[in-house]
């Protein structure tokens, strides 16, 4: 009869049990159901969701510096060499190289000796019957031993002698600190690329506000000179309400490019290093100077000579291949020596004697479970991979130059271009003022001509933007961003 309640009471606590794991297992917090297929979650998060934040290259920040007191004039290359102080991406890169220094000296360090020191004094007293040292007939074995003290003080000596992995493994950290370090120096063309174009484009959109400027005082006066003749009934009133729109469009063009201005220069402060609020003025404008200074074959060949990018990626190959070396050599024997010296004696007397050990140890390995085997699996798929960039690189470095001349050429066409039909378009502009001072024609021709002007004004300062960026395009695609911005632009 107890059989029964002893098993319900079994029943029971496997019950209580098994609910506690499946509590435990319960989150604590909300469940968030995961999507079921990427077409899904795209779809759902189109409509419900707002789009995750881009994320912003490390060229466009920097570590702000000190408020300066007044506005301080920055020309082009005090832009650049702020921006080669402060940039983030440059500092990333710097510090890479100092990564780069530890993981050398770590690799180093296995080749390098190693010496350390050991002391220690201790006290026993030792049960020789726990030992099974009970009794020996005819002798007298005491049960207890001590208590007694010993002490021991050494110095520790290793030295790897012969170890073709620890030696290729350094080889390695040698060649990926060079690429670090090339890498860096790739960062500081990439820091004067970044300044030149937001320091060229503050510039053209400041060239923007003169030009729509000047257009909101012609809307202007021809606003006035429709007026006057609408008054004087020698012109119809919508003439005048033509003039008033056209004047109000250039008015609404100017606070726009006002506004670009103002932001524009927030984000060259960021990328030079500015701190917040600091106030300051560009210097520099946007001059047009014929470029003639290299050939297309001369460019390419400095360029591959000179680009720090595809030194880092040779480099980086280098270093794959004494990876590859390193693990190869994990079949191979090693030798290593390992010495002590020291004092040792009783606590008791105090009384010392030297103390030294000697060994050359001859290590073969004979079966590692395949480790080795993995390790050169991974070193060739690493060795391919460097391969395969250092290519891709040397392929972007010709694209690099030859769209550089591209966008060269084009843009100094497209500056004459644009600079005569400036001259052709303020004229068109004078003469349609003049036919509606004469009362041939109505605003309409004036306007249109107006809206020609701007055109005009607009492409010219937009072809002289891209052919002074296609210039500091070439002096990166070249790997000499410092020294050819310096003497691409003399103070300009």
């Amino acid at each position: 009869m107890r059989a029964r309640p002893v098993k319900f009471v079994i029943i029971a606590v496997l019950l209580s049990f098994a609910a506690l794991q499946a509590s435990a297992q319960l989150p604590l917090g909300p469940v968030t159901q995961q999507p079921a297929s990427s077409s899904s979650s795209s779809s759902s998060a189109t409509t419900n969701a707002p789009a995750p934040p881009q994320s912003q290259s490390p060229f466009q920040g920097s570590v702000p510096g000190k408020l300066e007191p007044g506005v301080i004039p920055i020309s082009l290359q005090d832009a650049i060499d702020r921006g080669l102080k402060t940039n983030l991406g440059l500092l990333l890169s710097e510090q890479d190289i100092g990564s780069a220094h530890g993981e050398r000296w770590k690799k180093l360090s296995s080749l390098l000796p190693n010496v350390t020191t050991s002391s220690y004094a201790d006290g026993s007293q030792v049960d020789l019957a726990e030992f099974g040292f009970n009794s020996i007939p005819g002798v007298t074995i005491p049960t207890i031993v001590g208590p007694f003290g010993y002490f021991d003080a050494r110095a520790y000596l290793t030295q790897s002698l012969l170890d073709l992995n620890a030696i290729n493994n350094t080889h390695a950290a040698t060649q990926n600190l060079k690429a670090a370090q090339y890498t860096a120096k790739d960062a500081r063309d990439l820091v004067v690329l970044a300044v030149g174009y937001n320091y060229l484009q503050a510039i053209a959109d400041a060239s923007r506000i003169e030009s729509v400027a000047a257009q909101v005082n012609t809307a202007q006066a021809l606003y006035n000179q429709a007026s006057d003749q609408v008054k004087a009934g020698t012109s119809p009133a919508i003439d005048g309400l033509r003039a008033q729109v056209e004047l109000k469009t250039r008015q609404q063009r100017l606070i726009q490019a006002k506004n670009d201005f103002a932001i524009q220069k927030l984000t060259l402060a960021r990328v030079i290093g500015l701190a917040a609020g600091q106030q300051f003025e560009l210097t520099d404008k946007s001059p047009y100077e014929p470029f003639n200074a290299m050939t297309l074959d001369d460019a390419l060949q400095r360029a591959y000579a000179s680009r720090s990018d595809f030194m880092a990626a040779s480099a980086t190959l280098r270093a794959a291949e004494y990876t590859k070396k390193a693990a190869r050599a994990e079949y191979y024997p090693s030798i290593s020596f390992s010495g002590d010296y020291g004092l040792a004696g009783t606590a008791s007397t105090l009384a010392t004697h030297g103390v030294f050990d000697v060994r050359g140890t001859l290590n073969i390995p004979i079966f590692q479970g395949g480790k080795v085997h993995g390790d050169e699996l991974q070193a060739d798929a690493q060795v391919a991979q460097a391969r395969q960039h250092m290519e891709n690189v040397r392929g972007q470095i010709d694209v690099d130059v030859r769209t550089a001349f591209l966008n060269l050429q084009s843009s100094a066409e497209q500056v004459e271009v644009a600079k005569s039909n400036i001259d052709l378009a303020q004229q068109t502009l004078d003469q349609s003022r003049d036919r509606f001072a004469a009362g041939v024609t109505d605003t309409v021709e004036v306007v249109q001509a107006q809206e020609q002007v701007a055109n005009a004004n607009d492409s010219y300062i937009s072809s002289l933007y891209s052919y002074n960026y296609a210039k500091i395009s070439l002096a990166r695609a070249l790997g000499l961003a410092e020294a050819s911005v310096k003497e691409y632009f003399k103070g300009k």
